[in-house]
């Protein structure tokens, strides 16, 4: 389970870094062209002004940990709501997406359950005064 856990973890790790180095420094001559509710979506996202900055460098920082070995039960906490954006995003909006936004979210939950003893006091049920 280990060397399992090692290829996903490095597995993910280079897809959300490739994700977050393309975006952050505009990488990709030429962005595929929106139409849509995947183009109502981004140019959401867009008027936000800050949003995708900080999407893409949780990205890249979660990519590094995961690539390290590093707090790798810390990013994979953090990385969580963004491959469950990603899954409902592929759902809901642009299904084509699904053959990458389905390996991911398997991905992260398989890297939960490997860090699961490392969750045992954040899901304590105690009362803390």
């Amino acid at each position: 389970m280990k060397i399992v856990t090692i290829i996903v973890r490095v597995l993910m790790g280079l897809v959300f870094l490739s994700a977050s180095v393309f975006v952050l420094f505009h990488l990709m001559k030429h962005p595929p062209e929106l139409t849509g509710n995947a183009k109502l979506f981004m140019d959401g996202v867009a008027a936000t002004g800050y949003f995708m900055a900080l999407l893409k460098v949780t990205e890249l920082v979660c990519s590094l940990a995961f690539l390290t070995g590093l707090f790798v039960p810390l990013a994979t906490v953090v990385i969580f709501p963004i491959t469950l954006n990603i899954l409902l995003y592929h759902i809901y909006v642009a299904p084509e997406g699904l053959p990458v936004a389905v390996p991911l979210i398997i991905g992260n939950l398989f890297l939960a359950f490997a860090c699961r003893k490392h969750y045992r006091a954040l899901l304590a049920a105690k009362i803390v005064a």
